[in-house]
């Protein structure tokens, strides 16, 4: 997440936790006198709800589609044509995502997977927009006009002919049916496999000696002592499988963990894998791309998957010298450790190894300062920077509806004209059949309504924190802090946005961009005045992180940045790889391409494992992007140069102020090299991302 204020000390604003909350109609009350309009989303929680919802938002979006269809061509406007489509999709998208958070969200199984299936049908149905010929009949006639739109409408205009050439409107009849048909088919694959992995639940029983090194705090959190001597570790909740993988000392038990992650899902969602590569590619050949990488960077910044590939490679080429001093440092200490001097770091033993290094050269314990990250405050120091640096005001508003009890509702206003600016609903801790990772669900992004009423967004962040355990609250480590300050990031994106069309709003920005903004938050993290300004020990608040920890800190932090990005590399060029170039009829095997690609430029895999089955950013939306971590990464990098020459460094409220202004505000409004260019002042380097890797 981002933002400095010059040189100002923040104060925690724990008054927040204590002061009344507004109710939504004082806060919609505001948004009217600034002509916005703030809606809670109505999520559907019964079955009956869930059915009403799916076959009421297939019907309106077919008569929409019927009266840009039907009207009088002599008639047709640039707002009737392209202006309604725009508003369909935007209207389809929200009846979708409140269906799918619920099928993430919600307690009752019964109703996660009645909005499983209604998601799954909403999605296929979506998928036939593009293909009504009568519609197309109607845009095509309005575009021969040549109508005189400028800016975001000229930008609507020519991405949606785009879309349609891409949807394969311009075929031969009969083959733009086996594309309708085969994408169609592809929405029901990859919303089976998304959903097995929610479904998917490992749960492994462990003795006490067999988990030596992992935290009595965390043995004797909820859920997991489940016996005298018997401790359960869910292996599909990553921050569980984490802190074994971190923590443990005995390898055997760092091996069964790790086996048990890389075959997450494996029965159900390799033929699944399989199937979805196939159907992808054949789509992506009919449309005439050479592969279906090259079809997904089309319409990103890379543009085509040679050049992500080549972004990928030359890194991994780069990186090798200290990839392997920084692993040839792991296996030293194994080798200690082991009394074998050919001890050699296996896949299981990069992360324990690299927690050993942190305690041993940089007398660090990752597990011992959580005491200096209790959630509460973390988040309340989050939420003190961000409004300094962006000038907003963040309120707690009545929830009209919580899923479970602990959710949360926020509104975020202007603070100096007091705008109300969006919603955000905060449902962090972990519990049976919710998404088990971190990330931001936009359930209603920003929008101009026909009535010239602007649409407030309503977002969400899904987290899996530490649960509070034994009198103590919930404790983060240092990588849940950035986490934290990285999805919340995502939070603002959406939330800042004066994007007028639903495609452009908010975080609606190429997939190889969209991770920037955030990503460079995650700096915030490693700045002692920032840190100053919230983490304190829990027991005695007026004990801050030494310097000298911080300082080891930031070493260590590059100590093994090689490692990092090796694994980010071997994801990217594993979807690369994956959705390549493929032969026509080609049977394809998704493990058998993967795997080779994670062991050459990672460690090599367990034998008979299957990540790619568990992979699920392939499945749902990252596909021939996964690349856009890392080509975002050096974005990020770049700009965070601005904060890191500013007189008030990461707290510095005029850089914040550029970068909600021409970042978060465009959205995709505008070309987002242009927004980029003009938040750091100049032409973008890729030399500060370099740097960081310590290359040339």
């Amino acid at each position: 997440m981002k933002i400095r204020a010059c040189l100002l000390v923040l104060a925690l604003p724990l008054a927040l936790l204590a002061a009344p909350l507004k109710t939504l109609e004082e806060f919609q009350k505001s948004a009217a006198a600034f002509h916005s309009e703030i809606r809670v989303p109505v999520f559907p929680v019964t079955l009956q709800q869930i059915l009403a919802d799916e076959q009421a938002a297939i019907a309106a979006g077919n008569a929409a589609l019927d009266r840009i269809a039907r009207q009088d061509p002599k008639q047709a406007t640039f707002e009737s044509t392209f202006g309604a489509l725009d508003t369909l999709n935007y209207e389809a998208n929200l009846v979708a995502g409140r269906i799918e958070f619920v099928q993430q969200t919600h307690p009752v199984r019964e109703v996660r997977d009645a909005a499983e299936n209604a998601a799954k049908e909403l999605r296929q149905w979506a998928v036939g927009i593009p293909y009504r010929e009568d519609v197309y009949a109607a845009i095509k006639a309005l575009a021969a006009t040549h109508p005189s739109v400028a800016g975001e409408d000229r930008r609507l205009l020519n991405d949606t002919l785009r879309d349609y050439r891409r949807a394969g409107l311009d075929l031969p009849p009969a083959v733009k049916q086996e594309v309708e048909s085969q994408r169609k088919q592809l929405a029901g694959l990859t919303a089976d496999f998304s959903a097995n992995i929610i479904k998917t639940r490992v749960p492994m029983i462990f003795t006490k000696a067999k988990l030596s090194g992992v935290p009595e705090g965390f043995l004797s959190s909820p859920g997991v002592k489940t016996g005298d001597d018997a401790y359960t570790i869910l292996i599909n909740v990553t921050p569980q499988r984490q802190i074994v993988e971190e923590n443990c000392a005995v390898e055997e038990t760092r091996r069964r963990v790790t086996v048990a992650e890389y075959s997450l899902a494996k029965e159900l969602n390799v033929p699944l894998m399989n199937r979805i590569v196939a159907v992808r590619a054949e789509i992506a050949a009919k449309l005439g791309y050479a592969s279906w990488d090259d079809y997904q960077t089309e319409v990103k910044m890379a543009k085509n998957g040679a050049t992500a590939k080549k972004f990928l490679e030359e890194l991994v080429q780069g990186t090798q010298p200290k990839f392997d001093a920084e692993v040839a440092e792991l296996q030293k200490l194994k080798a200690a450790e082991t009394k074998n001097p050919a001890a050699k770091i296996e896949l299981w033993d990069w992360r324990y190894y690299q927690n050993q290094l942190m305690k041993q050269r940089y007398t660090i314990d990752a597990e011992a300062l959580r005491v200096y990250f209790p959630y509460e405050r973390v988040l309340q120091g989050m939420f003190a920077i961000y409004q300094s640096i962006f000038g907003l005001k963040f309120e707690q508003i009545e929830a009209p509806y919580k899923w479970v009890g602990d959710v949360t509702l926020w509104g975020v206003s202007d603070a100096q004209t007091g705008e109300p600016m969006g919603l955000f609903y905060l449902d962090m801790f972990p519990r049976e059949g919710k998404y088990n990772h971190f990330a931001e669900f936009g359930l209603q992004e920003g929008k101009l309504q026909t009535n010239g009423v602007s649409l407030r967004p309503t977002v969400a962040l899904l987290c899996n924190f530490p649960t509070p355990a034994n009198g103590a609250p919930s404790l983060l480590n240092h990588r849940e802090v950035e986490t934290l300050f990285h999805e919340f990031g995502h939070c603002m994106h959406s939330i800042l946005t004066r994007a007028n069309r639903g495609q452009f709003s908010g975080a609606s920005v190429p997939g190889d961009f969209v991770e920037a903004p955030s990503q460079m938050l995650e700096n915030w993290t490693f700045d002692k005045a920032v840190l100053d300004t919230f983490a304190a020990d829990y027991r005695d608040p007026s004990k801050k992180i030494p310097a000298e920890i911080l300082g080891k800190m930031q070493e260590a932090r590059l100590a093994t940045i090689g490692i990092f990005y090796r694994r980010q590399f071997s994801f990217g060029l594993l979807d690369l790889t994956l959705h390549g170039p493929h032969q026509p009829g080609e049977v394809i095997d998704s493990v058998a391409i993967s795997n080779p690609v994670l062991s050459q430029v990672f460690f090599p895999v367990p034998a008979d494992s299957s990540f790619v089955a568990y992979f699920g950013h392939i499945a749902g939306g990252y596909d021939g992007g996964y690349y856009g971590y890392a080509w975002a990464d050096a974005i990020a990098a770049d700009m965070a140069t601005v904060f890191e020459n500013a007189k008030g460094g990461y707290l510095d409220r005029e850089a914040g102020m550029r970068l909600r202004n021409e970042i978060y505000a465009q959205g995709n409004a505008r070309d987002v090299t242009e927004s980029i260019e003009k938040f750091l002042g100049r032409k973008q380097s890729n030399a500060p991302f370099l740097k960081k890797l310590g290359l040339k």
